[in-house]
C-alpha cells in the first residue's frame, strides 16, 4: 500500500541531487509533488522524467529568496491539487572561504538561500496546512548545522539557524496537527562534493564509520519516514551521516 496516497508535496531544489532523489522517493509512495527549482530547465526535464515513469508531477520554477515567486508557486499548488500535504525545504547553496576572508555577499547569499528562504516557503504553506489541520515539514538541515565545519561558518550558522526554526514551527503548529522535523545530511554523493576531488573525498570517508558517502536516497529515506501519515514525532533532527559524529 502507497503510504502517502494522494498527498501533495512540495519539494524546494528538486531539480537533482538530493531534492530530486527526495521527490522521486515521495513519488513512489504514492505522493503527488511538486518539482520546485530556480533552475527552469531542470525543473521541467525532472518533471517529465517522473510523469514518464507514472507519477504525477507539477513543475513550478521559483526563487525561493523572493516572496512573490514563492507566493505564485503556493497558489499554482493549490489551484491544481487543492491542497498541500508536506514540504521539504531543501533548496540550499554553498559560499565556502575561511571566516576572515568571506564576503559579506558570500554570507549573504547562504543565509537568504539556506535559512530565510524556509521561512517565506513555510509561512504561506502553513496557512494552507492549519486550514487542512494536518500536514509535514520537512527541512533539510546538515550535521554542519550541528558541529560546525571549516570554511563554512555562513553554512553552519544557517543551518544551525534552520534547526530553531524547525524546533519551534513544532512547538507553534502541533495543535494543529502539524509537524516540523529536520534531516541533517552528513557527506553525500552529489555534483557539489564530487567536485572537491578524490583526494580530500577519500580524508572525509576515512573518519566515517561506515567507510563510505551517503547517498542521496539515504536522505529521501529519512524524509519518507518524517512525510509518513499519524507520526508523533516532531521537533526533531535526524543526522543521516554514516556515524560520523557518534
Amino acid at each position: 500500500m502507497s503510504t502517502l496516497a494522494d498527498q501533495v508535496a512540495i519539494v524546494t531544489g528538486s531539480g537533482r541531487g538530493i531534492g530530486r532523489a527526495i521527490a522521486e522517493s515521495l513519488v513512489k509512495e504514492g505522493a503527488k509533488v511538486v518539482i520546485s527549482d530556480i533552475n527552469e530547465e531542470l525543473c521541467a526535464q525532472t518533471t517529465r522524467e517522473i510523469e514518464a515513469a507514472g507519477g504525477q508531477a507539477l513543475g513550478i520554477a521559483c526563487n525561493v529568496t523572493n516572496s512573490e515567486s514563492v507566493a505564485k508557486m503556493v497558489e499554482a499548488v493549490v489551484a491544481k491539487w487543492g491542497r498541500i500535504d508536506i514540504l521539504v525545504n531543501n533548496a540550499g547553496i554553498t559560499r565556502d572561504a575561511l571566516f576572515m576572508r568571506m564576503s559579506e555577499d558570500q554570507w549573504q547569499a547562504v543565509i537568504d538561500t539556506n535559512l530565510t528562504s524556509a521561512f517565506k516557503v513555510t509561512q504561506p504553506v502553513l496557512k494552507v496546512m492549519s486550514k487542512q489541520r494536518s500536514g509535514r515539514i520537512i527541512n533539510i538541515a546538515s550535521t554542519t548545522g550541528v558541529h560546525g565545519n571549516f570554511g563554512q561558518v555562513n553554512y553552519a550558522a544557517a543551518k544551525a539557524g534552520l534547526i530553531g526554526f524547525t524546533k519551534t514551527v513544532a512547538l507553534e503548529y502541533a495543535s494543529r496537527n502539524i509537524t516540523s522535523n529536520a534531516v541533517a545530511p552528513g557527506f553525500i554523493d552529489t555534483a557539489m562534493t564530487q567536485a572537491l576531488g578524490e583526494e580530500i573525498i577519500s580524508k572525509f570517508v576515512e573518519k566515517i564509520p561506515l567507510k563510505r558517502m551517503g547517498t542521496p536516497d539515504d536522505i529521501a529515506k529519512a524524509v519518507v519516514f518524517f512525510a509518513g501519515p499519524g507520526s508523533y514525532v516532531t521537533g526533531q533532527v535526524m543526522e543521516v551521516n554514516g556515524g560520523l559524529y557518534t
